[in-house]
């Protein structure tokens, strides 16, 4: 079949990992961001991108995520609740209970996320041999512009064979740690989306600081339709914006 029977073929859907609890900043999925959750500017961006045919919440059987839950309900999410600690069971399931055939990963920490990278990592994955297409180990986009893209069924055998607790928790680490298994196509940023050292993603106080100026800076203009693009204009236009959380650091899933 030609590609995009290929991918008509097959389900794409992008489960969103989240929960309320978080070391370094509590509750951030359902921080303010301009009058509008986190987690909800997140699944505006994803419903903009045009090669997902569903959208998931994995969240946790937590009583501290009731209010993730019910929030998704009431924006018409798609939510399931699994495992706290076992991530890698808790995104197999939420997938399967959306009968999907490609997972989109994501994290509920991605705010600022370009429905256009999405698109790219879906069409990539669909249009080479590999068996994981992703732009998350060798850096070149910017912190939070992530996309990893991989089969449901390839995901399903690690869940059943691999016990190691960094494997559960980094749903898609067994992949990255195992080259000599899967075929995984990194992809390079091209200039106009490329700065690595750039933090879009949402885990400190700092983070939420510059995602917030970001939104009041540029929404007024564009809506939720701004990407990458406007965000580095914005950044070279106001040097001191990216200065907010530049000093923050990631953790390493190792």
């Amino acid at each position: 079949m030609k590609t995009e029977e290929v991918r008509a073929a097959r389900r794409v859907v992008a489960s969103i990992e989240a929960r309320m609890g978080s070391s370094r900043l509590p509750g951030k999925v359902l921080a303010d961001v301009g009058g509008v959750t986190a987690i909800g500017r997140l699944v505006r961006r994803l419903r903009r991108a045009k090669r997902l045919d569903g959208i998931v919440l994995a969240t946790t059987v937590s009583p501290a995520d009731d209010a993730l839950a019910a929030w998704a309900e009431r924006e018409g999410v798609a939510v399931f609740r699994g495992s706290e600690e076992d991530v890698l069971l808790r995104v197999v399931e939420a997938q399967r209970s959306q009968r999907s055939d490609v997972v989109v990963e994501v994290t509920g920490d991605c705010t600022l996320l370009d429905p256009e990278i999405i698109d790219l990592g879906v069409e990539t994955y669909f249009e080479n041999e590999c068996d994981v297409a992703c732009n998350v180990r060798k850096p070149s986009y910017p912190m939070g512009a992530d996309v990893q893209v991989f089969s449901l069924a390839m995901l399903e055998d690690v869940e059943r064979t691999i016990t190691d607790p960094a494997v559960r928790e980094h749903v898609s680490l067994y992949f990255y740690e195992h080259p000599e298994r899967y075929r995984v196509l990194h992809m390079f940023a091209p200039p106009r989306w490329r700065d690595p050292t750039m933090r879009l993603q949402l885990d400190y106080e700092e983070d939420l600081r510059f995602i917030r100026e970001v939104y009041a800076r540029l929404e007024p203009a564009h809506g939720d339709a701004f990407g990458l693009e406007e965000i580095f204009a914005l950044c070279r236009e106001h040097p001191e914006l990216p200065e907010i959380n530049r000093h923050c650091e990631e953790k390493a899933p190792r």
